[in-house]
């Protein structure tokens, strides 16, 4: 049996938060579906959603989105959704148990990963999280330089 790629699956990548690796260590990742409305489903089809900022909090035996900036749907009119509001998170009850437990620990956060397209519906994932010191990034830094360097003094010994 052949292993499926991710176009194969039908994934379609809307938005990546990519200072989340730079500023928490990663341990875990769950995907979760969301609860969106209309408008906000037609801006995120046009790729307009900024992850940065976002957190993911669990409130009344919930996990709610927040902070993740979703523009208005310029012609939704009177029908448009708030830019910055909350949106739930569909996980099933044993997850939210654990990730509830999991984020009262010190240190730990859920942090949105990326948000993407699955067979048309969108997901989101999340990453358990605990932050990074500032030493961790500096080492982080030099790890990433010293990687291109090689990686580029090997392109060149082979272009020889």
């Amino acid at each position: 049996m052949r292993k499926k790629d991710a176009s194969s699956e039908g994934i379609h990548l809307i938005a990546q938060n990519r200072s989340a690796s730079y500023h928490y260590h990663i341990l875990e990742r769950y995907e979760a579906g969301l609860v969106l409305q209309g408008t906000e489903v037609k801006t995120l089809r046009e790729g307009k959603v900024t992850l940065r900022e976002a957190y993911a909090e669990a409130r009344g035996g919930e996990i709610w989105l927040q902070n993740s900036h979703v523009p208005e749907y310029q012609p939704g009119g009177p029908y448009n959704h708030a830019a910055l509001r909350a949106r739930k998170l569909l996980l099933h009850r044993r997850e939210i148990e654990k990730l509830s437990a999991l984020i009262q620990q010190k240190g730990l956060t859920l942090v949105p990963l990326r948000l993407y397209f699955k067979d048309g519906i969108v997901k989101c994932e999340l990453g358990v999280a605990r932050g990074k010191k500032q030493h961790d990034r500096r080492q982080a830094e030099r790890d990433r330089e010293a990687r291109r360097e090689a990686d580029d003094a090997m392109y060149r010994h082979r272009r020889r």
